[in-house]
């Protein structure tokens, strides 16, 4: 399944360099709940595969918050991961 980034995990003086928000198309918070502890693949232009895992969800809207082994750059904001 794909998902898209959205954002860093943050609030509003500080962010979190290795958690990001994930949409995966669930429509609430019980379906995104379904994704919990799935691994996530997020592929640079390079080729370089950074792998995360879902933690848990964020808000009712049905997104999740995903920490990755290593922080992901700026640029992976809007891109697609793939959840497995």
């Amino acid at each position: 399944m794909i998902g898209k980034i959205i954002q860093f995990r943050r609030s509003r003086n500080t962010y979190k360099k290795r958690h990001f928000l994930i949409d995966v198309q669930a429509k609430n918070k019980e379906e995104a709940e379904k994704f919990v502890k799935k691994e996530v693949d997020w592929k640079s232009p390079a080729g370089k595969i950074i792998k995360g895992k879902i933690a848990g969800t964020h808000g009712n809207k049905g997104l999740v918050r995903a920490i990755f082994e290593k922080g992901l750059p700026g640029q992976a904001i809007n891109t697609e991961v793939e959840v497995k």
